[in-house]
């Protein structure tokens, strides 16, 4: 590694450094306890399902969940998208997505479309990659089962609509499913708020929380229509070749990664008041986008908003290239390319190489800030004049 301080700018692929806390509790559960939750009725293993439940209760609370059952988890962001797309579509169902989606939400529903399953409508998105509500909603038809829209682009931070179309929808009897990666922790999410059916996010992103964790909210008018998407142990009813019927159980086979819990619990914990936590995310927003928007030029993909993601191109340089110096000579980590984002590329003019991705977070200092700045402008300062 380099001998350079590491000023890390990539919380929108996972934050840094966790808590000495979250770490902490991690470690003390494996040394400690160490057992499987659901697993046996001695008393490590009890302590293991009060980790699972209180988890559950707490993200049940932040998101205003009808119930702790309602709450099931998953491996990562990635899986808990999966299950909500493979657990909801059938054959000849109709879905919307937008352009802004993750691959996390793209890539399965692309398999499903190409395999005939389902049909598919992409709606564009405007040029600093929001969507527009009007737009969406009029792509919703009458045998529309799901619509997809992501609470925030993962490459401008644009906020998108979700609430709007949500309660566009609501009365209809298509369903609405919200990848809250980037938000959850960052902002209030509510599903009440969002009038959303399904909703998903990880734990390492904005609440703090290890890699390896992630939740799926699933309203209780799909509970049992739901479909599990795999198969497997689940510690109870072990007679039966079948899932259990009741949540959160018939999506969680396998042991859960209750170190990891342990550790996103004390995350959860450590959380301040999220309207709080919003107006901090967006004060570094605003000057880190201003920031960039300040450096002649330098192209800034960004929407104005509570979350402190911008992406960026400079001509003559290639995003890869760009991110290279930023690391090797002013230790400024940043993401290049697409950003496991297939379609918003298309509508931003960056298809061909993607952008450079700034991300901060709540943590993130004035002399950080300050700093990628100045590296920033140096870089395209060199650039313009050779």
């Amino acid at each position: 590694m380099s001998s350079l301080s590491r000023i890390y700018f990539d919380h929108a692929a996972t934050s840094w450094p966790k808590s000495d806390a979250v770490l902490d509790a991690m470690i003390d559960f494996s040394k400690r306890c160490g057992v499987a939750a659901g697993r046996g009725g001695y008393q490590a293993a009890v302590e293991a399902d009060q980790v699972v439940t209180r988890v559950r209760k707490k993200i049940a609370t932040l998101i205003d969940a009808q119930s702790a059952s309602c709450i099931s988890f998953h491996a990562n962001g990635t899986a808990a998208l999966n299950v909500a797309i493979y657990g909801m579509l059938s054959a000849d169902d109709h879905v919307v997505v937008s352009a802004a989606e993750h691959n996390s939400v793209l890539r399965p529903l692309h398999d499903l479309e190409r395999r005939g399953v389902i049909r598919l409508t992409v709606v564009p998105v405007c040029s600093d990659g929001s969507v527009d509500a009007n737009v969406f909603i009029n792509a919703v038809k009458d045998d529309t089962r799901l619509a997809v829209l992501t609470h925030a682009s993962n490459v401008t931070g644009a906020i998108q609509p979700v609430s709007t179309v949500g309660a566009a929808i609501r009365a209809t009897s298509t369903y609405m499913l919200c990848d809250a990666a980037q938000t959850f922790g960052a902002v209030p999410v509510s599903v009440d708020a969002l009038n959303v059916d399904l909703l998903a996010a990880p734990g390492h992103k904005s609440s703090g929380g290890p890699l390896g964790t992630a939740f799926l909210y699933v309203s209780p008018k799909l509970h049992h229509e739901f479909r599990p998407l795999m198969f497997g142990g689940t510690g109870s009813q072990s007679e039966s070749l079948e899932m259990p019927r009741e949540m959160p159980s018939k999506l969680e086979p396998g042991n859960l990664n209750v170190p990891a819990l342990a550790g996103w619990e004390i995350a959860l914990n450590e959380l301040v008041d999220l309207e709080i936590r919003e107006k901090q995310h967006r004060e570094i927003s605003q000057r880190l986008i201003q920031g960039l928007r300040a450096i002649s030029g330098l192209t800034v993909h960004a929407s104005d908003g509570p979350l402190p993601i911008a992406s960026a191109t400079l001509r003559g340089l290639s995003p890869s290239d760009f991110a290279a110096i930023l690391d090797a000579e002013f230790g400024v980590e940043v993401r290049a390319g697409l950003h496991c984002a297939a379609f918003i590329h298309q509508y931003l003019g960056t298809q061909r190489e993607g952008t450079v991705r700034f991300s901060g977070s709540a943590s993130t200092t004035e002399c950080e800030l300050q700093a990628v700045l100045d590296a920033v402008s140096q870089i395209v300062q060199e650039i313009s004049d050779s």
